[in-house]
């Protein structure tokens, strides 16, 4: 075991505040520095998978996830008619030890500050602290604030999301960030719970398509919190995606309807879903490309700092959940520099596979390839595509990224 170290982590999201706790769990001292001035429950609905569940879990956090989600029984594929193409059980109910969550982002980050706030000592979280700057020497590394204020640590881990400035600082010359001509848009409302109440539909195509789950208990016993998503191709993919400031703005009733349009789901009215929801945003589905390293020397990435990618497949927040687990077991056991070195080596190629799986849309390519194959929908499903093609397509990304029952990410 070699000697206690502290480590700044740039960042006080999902990836950020699971690799604290993890890092206290291992008695490693962290300071989190968070831009944010408050901890607001923001975003809308998110799956956490059953590799990443099971990390936190080791962190004692089942019971709070259970108090604020839900746990996701099953996960159908649909076309735009509502006629099932695929269904899988998911969770335990797939043989996990733990489940998949469907959860509110902004309560899931609640779950994690909340825990981080109770475990770690004094100071340890510094909330409206932007980052600006970065220094590393053979020593150490030291981290400048923008109320003038400075920090140092043994190795700094950028988990500062997509528009990372540590990224920006390591990769200059990256590409930046790349928009399939994909725009979402994304509410929840409490609405009569469907299918068991604990069930996740994807319907459509990667050209409409709309995602439906449940996210938390609702007012009484038959609503549910639902999240609903829906995507749309409306711009040209070869083309910069849309300013930083016309993320997660306010949706157009009139624009989204436009796409629901095209969905008739027999048990859920989508239209009427969407109207109900008092408020929704709109966002471009965007990535960036693989990077060639994320280490260098005592600084390294993790999470959408590292790996952004597309919504697809329930693997955002989980791979950084991942990310925090593999950082934490080699900063406990070996010198600073040679734990990111292995992490990166561990984490970035697997990551970068998802990235590119991803990008041809993950397991929800068995709706594309049914939809490109039977677009007015079909009569016998096996006269379309084959059972055989379906597994190889949902089970392999399944295996490919880690969560398929008995496989350890």
């Amino acid at each position: 075991m070699v000697a206690p170290m502290h480590v700044l982590i740039a960042g006080g999201g999902v990836g950020g505040l699971a690799l604290a706790l993890m890092l206290h769990q291992r008695g490693i001292g962290c300071t989190v520095v968070e831009a944010a001035a408050e901890v607001k429950p923001l975003g809308v609905g998110i799956n956490t998978l059953p590799h990443a569940i099971r990390e936190l879990a080791a962190l004692d956090l089942l019971p709070a996830l259970d108090s604020v989600g839900i746990r996701t029984r099953e996960l159908r594929y649909l076309n735009r008619f509502g006629q099932e193409i695929w269904q899988e059980p998911r969770g335990i109910w797939a043989g996990h030890e733990v489940p998949q969550f469907s959860i509110h982002r902004g309560h899931l980050h609640q779950v994690l500050w909340q825990a981080a706030e109770a475990r770690l000592p004094k100071g340890a979280l510094l909330r409206n602290a932007r980052l600006l700057n970065f220094m590393q020497n053979a020593h150490g590394v030291t981290v400048y604030l923008a109320d003038g204020r400075s920090l140092s640590g043994d190795v700094l881990i950028g988990a500062d999301g997509i528009h990372s400035i540590i990224r920006a600082a390591l990769h200059p010359d990256d590409g930046g960030i790349r928009w399939n001509g994909i725009q979402m848009w994304r509410g929840a409302v409490e609405w009569p719970a469907f299918a068991g109440g604990d069930t996740m539909i994807v319907a459509g195509d990667m050209k409409e398509k709309l995602v439906l789950y449940p996210i938390g208990a609702g007012a009484s016993a038959a609503t549910r919190l639902t999240n609903w998503v829906v995507c749309a191709q409306i711009g040209d993919a070869s083309k910069p995606p849309p300013r930083r400031e016309d993320w997660s703005r306010p949706g157009q009733l009139d624009e989204v309807l436009a796409h629901v349009a095209r969905f008739r789901i027999p048990f859920l009215d989508v239209a009427a879903l969407v109207r109900a929801t008092p408020e929704f945003w709109e966002y471009p589905m965007c990535d960036r490309d693989p990077l060639p390293f994320w280490t260098q020397g005592r600084v390294t990435l993790m999470g959408d700092a590292a790996h952004p990618m597309y919504p697809v497949g329930s693997n955002g927040a989980s791979q950084a959940v991942l990310d925090a687990r593999c950082l934490a077991d080699l900063l406990a056991s070996r010198a600073p520099e040679a734990a990111l070195a292995a992490y990166a080596a561990e984490r970035l190629p697997k990551t970068a596979e998802i990235v590119r799986a991803n990008r041809k849309g993950g397991p929800e390519r068995v709706v594309d390839e049914v939809s490109a194959r039977a677009p007015n929908g079909f009569a016998r499903l096996e006269d379309v595509i084959s059972r055989e093609e379906l597994v190889a397509i949902a089970g392999g990304y399944a295996q490919m990224a880690g969560f398929a029952a008995g496989k350890r990410a």
